[in-house]
């Protein structure tokens, strides 16, 4: 069975301690690091690149949606998992579009949890039957009021970058001294790239960001 790297970053020390714990009792996670903000997070970091990242939204300094988001640029290869007290819809709804993988309120029973981190871990998205309500309440309404909900996936301004490099025929590690990144971060976005607009290769994504106006002709 695979190991699953985890990382915890809530700014309770209790919270962080019962997480632990209940992922000890786990045989395939393993917790690398914790952090009760995000410059304990940058530390973390710089130590080892944790496959999962558990995350509060309610910090001080840099909120969990703010590091979500920064994360998605700067570490696209860590999934994150926002486990917070915050379960309205509107923290749902902005953690999704900053790049949360999955959303758990903090009275998640254990085993849900685990399946969470899991399926997560396996490209899933999880949101729990609770929130999953929540997100579908919420598309409802936009029906209801006439709001566009064929929303294109938002692509950011470094995978904009990562594109336009791509069709220029540029090879990722042609790439990754261009932006002076690594060769991985660049796999890293293009991999994240394919899976969010659901397309399986460089050639369907040059048709495609021709035809939505990121690369010009």
């Amino acid at each position: 069975m695979e190991t699953i790297k985890v990382a915890i970053v809530d700014d309770h020390q209790i919270v962080r301690d019962g997480i632990k714990a209940m992922l000890l009792l786990s045989k395939n996670i393993k917790v690398i690091g914790e952090a009760a903000d995000y410059l304990g997070l940058t530390k973390v970091l710089e130590k080892e690149i944790p496959e999962i990242l558990v995350l509060d939204i309610s910090m001080p300094g840099k909120s969990g949606i703010e590091i979500t988001r920064e994360l998605s640029e700067s570490h696209p290869s860590i999934k994150i998992l926002i486990l917070s007290a915050n379960t309205d819809e509107d923290s749902i709804i902005e953690a999704i579009k900053a790049g949360a993988k999955g959303f758990l309120p903090k009275d998640t029973p254990r085993d849900e949890f685990f399946e969470a981190i899991n399926l997560v871990h396996s490209n899933e998205g999880y949101f729990g039957e609770k929130l999953s309500k929540i997100i579908y309440k919420s598309y409802i309404q936009h029906v209801k009021t006439g709001k566009n909900t064929n929303v294109e996936p938002s692509i950011s301004e470094r995978e904009t970058e990562i594109i336009n490099l791509l069709a220029d025929g540029l090879s990722c590690k042609e790439i990754a001294d261009t932006l002076f990144i690594s060769p991985r971060t660049v796999e890293s976005h293009k991999a994240n790239i394919l899976e969010k607009l659901n397309l399986k290769n460089n050639i369907e994504l040059v048709k495609y960001a021709i035809k939505q106006g990121i690369v010009k002709l």
